[in-house]
């Protein structure tokens, strides 16, 4: 197994996993921690372990991230503010 392919994978499994971290938007954190699952699923097929990458890819990336995907389109707002606050005339 190539090492540097490894530690590759490792520093994109970390940068992934601060972009989900520090996302200031809902669905760009939905999206980097959907990368993260797919690099650990990968991670865990370099390492001979294809079970745990088999369930890592379905169960993270596929059903958790379909999860939080239906969630955010439920919570996003449908509403367009046409008029401004009253505290905002005041400005």
């Amino acid at each position: 197994m190539d090492f540097s392919l490894l530690l590759f994978i490792h520093l994109f499994l970390i940068f992934a996993a601060l972009t989900a971290a520090e996302a200031k938007d809902m669905l760009s954190a939905v999206i980097a921690l959907s990368v993260f699952g797919i690099l650990l699923a990968i991670i865990f097929a370099l390492l001979q372990a294809p079970d745990v990458a088999l369930t890592q890819a379905v169960v993270n990336s596929g059903l958790v991230t379909s999860l939080f995907l239906v969630a955010y389109s439920q919570t996003k707002k449908k509403y367009k503010r046409t008029a401004p606050r009253k505290d905002e005339d005041s400005l």
